[in-house]
Parts: structure tokens; sequence; C-alpha cells
């Protein structure tokens, strides 16, 4: 079995709809640099278009690639069984009164899906009553399997005390988190100019500064029962893992510039509260995705693919991951597994 955990969702007539529009367009915040417009592609579809700064494009959004058929065309073209849909990114700035628009035509697709879609819920992050109301019909009403956070907001990463009594409820529903990245970093500048830099590097740093913080901050002391997937491998974080949880050495040195008595508190975190996804990960290379699986641990990595940003992504990833030296006990894992596991799926 295949499931996609990484499954993009914006409202169907989110182009059509006047009211779905206006609450996309009007919540990206123009004063902190985000510049949200209609635009159109070369091929004459209307299109969102994200820059951050003034003419460096971030995202694209472009009519017609969200619809459920387009999904199930997909997935049954790439033998991809299930998905689970998050918002891609714009659940950073999404008011209440938009997110209930999304919520629902989530869970139409779902319904809609004959049991193939999944979705999680879309709901601003500040612990407000109605924003937990709203949490509380996705999930008890909606069926949602999960909740989606943006990895910041504004200047806010999720360790900051902000969040805590949303964070609270989430931990005591003990549901699952799918942490999506943001367009870059709360600290974009040097990583802009450059498309390639702008568009990955820039959300890898973002995710991975994000994993470092929720680690170092003691949050999941609070909050045990979290469990948050980040995208993108948590920003390499595969590659992170020992660096910055570094052992005592043999040798007592002059001065002990690094902190290494949370060591073993934080490898706790790491088994119990963070999951990472693949999202495309033909891109990465087999020899890295290979190496996360055999730091992070197989039962920690699920497979996503970010569509329908690029078709391929999903078309090579699927073909790409049975390529991997692993053993089958890992890819179903990988590949199934642990989406059956965290999100509690009835299949």
């Amino acid at each position: 079995m295949i499931i996609d955990v990484n499954m993009h969702h914006l409202p169907e007539d989110l182009f059509d709809n006047e009211k779905v529009l206006r609450g996309f367009l009007s919540t990206a915040p123009r004063g902190y640099g985000e510049i949200a417009y209609m635009g159109m592609t070369e091929s004459g579809k209307r299109q969102i278009i994200v820059e951050k700064p003034k003419g460096h494009q971030n995202l694209n959004y472009v009519e017609g690639d969200y619809s459920l058929e387009m999904k199930l065309k997909a997935m049954d073209e790439n033998g991809v069984d299930m998905a689970i849909m998050r918002v891609p990114v714009w659940q950073e700035w999404l008011d209440l009164e938009t997110c209930k628009i999304v919520n629902d035509n989530a869970a139409d697709i779902c319904r809609r899906s004959n049991g193939r879609i999944f979705a999680t819920a879309c709901v601003p992050p500040w612990g407000d009553k109605e924003s937990i109301y709203e949490l509380e019909r996705c999930v008890k009403e909606l069926g949602m399997v999960g909740v989606q956070l943006a990895c910041h907001y504004g200047q806010l990463y999720l360790d900051d005390e902000a969040f805590e009594p949303y964070l609270k409820v989430i931990n005591d529903m003990n549901i699952p988190v799918v942490v999506h990245h943001t367009p870059g970093p709360v600290h974009w500048q040097s990583l802009y100019e450059y498309t390639n830099v702008r568009r990955e590097l820039g959300r890898i740093t973002d995710q991975a500064t994000a994993v470092a913080r929720e680690l170092f901050s003691g949050m999941f002391d609070k909050f045990p029962n979290l469990k948050f997937i980040h995208t993108m491998f948590g920003g390499n974080w595969f590659a992170n893992y020992n660096l910055l949880i570094p052992k005592m050495g043999k040798k007592q040195e002059a001065m002990q510039r690094l902190s290494i008595s949370d060591r073993e508190r934080i490898l706790g975190y790491l088994k119990n509260n963070l999951y990472f996804d693949t999202t495309h990960p033909a891109s990465w290379g087999k020899e890295q995705v290979e190496c996360a699986i055999k730091v992070c641990g197989a039962d920690h990595i699920l497979f996503s693919t970010s569509f329908p940003v690029f078709y391929n992504w999903m078309s090579e990833g699927v073909e790409f991951m049975k390529t991997l030296d692993i053993t089958e006990e890992e890819r179903e894992l990988v590949m199934s597994g642990n989406a059956i596991r965290l999100f509690n799926l009835k299949v």
C-alpha cells in the first residue's frame, strides 16, 4: 500500500468564488512583505502568485490543479492508494472564517473520494475559543485525521509561548500534527535572490530551524503527546542529528563549548515526538534518502510528494522509493505503515 501524506488542498472553487478568493488574497500580510495577487500562466490559466520580496515569486497556485478529479487521476496513474491533504503554506495566514470554508471543502473531497483521501484540520493557532471549536468540529464531525500547522507564524516559531494554549488542546486530543514549511525562514534576506535557493534551501532552512527550536525548548516536556511530522526531512535533519547532539568525549576539555547534558532528553523527543516526511524524495537522491532512513529510523519517515506542485514529484517519487536499498519491512513502514499508525487510519 502507498499513502502520500502531503497532498495539497485548496478549495475547489477558489478561483471562482469571490468570498473564498478574497479570504486568501487579503490574509497574506502585505505589510510584512507578502505580496499576493492574481496572474496568468503562459498557457492562459489563472494563478495566485505570492512574492517576497517584490519581484521574487515564492508560491504559484494554478487553477484546476486542486480538484478531486485531478487528485484521483494522479493517484490512479501512479499507484497511490490513499492520500492525506493539507493546505500548502497559506495556513500561516488564513483567518478563522476562511479556514472553515477550507475545512468544509476538504471534508467534501474526502467524502467523494470513497475512502481514499483524508484531511487535516486548518485552524488559526492562537487557542481562542472559536478556533478550538473549529478544531473539535473538524475532528469529531468532519472526520479529519490530524491538524496542520505552519512551522512559524510571522516571526514566531512553534516553541513560542503564544502557541501553548492551542498546543495543549492538541496534546490533550492526542492527534498528529503535520508541520508544513513556509516560503522562507524568519530571516530570509540572504536566501531570496536565486530561484532554487529561495524555493528549496529557504524552506529547508525554515524546517531545520523549527525542528531545532522545538527540540531544545523543552516544549515536549509540557506536551508529551504531541506528534509533529515535519516536511522535507525536517530540513535535512538526518545530517544534523549527531552534530547538534554531541557525545561526551574521552578527554576532559578545557572548556565545554557545547551543551551535552541534554543528550538523552533530546534523543527521547526524537524518538517520541518528531517525525519527518520525504516531500518529493526523488529530488533528494538515493544515498541521501537511505541515509535519512538509517539515521532517523524507518519508523519515523513518511512518504510524501507535495502533489500537485510538480506531477513528476509523485510519479518519480513512487518509482524512486522502489530503488532504495532498504528492507521490505522498512519500505512498508515508510510507504504506509507509519501513516496508518500515526493518523489512526481505518484501512
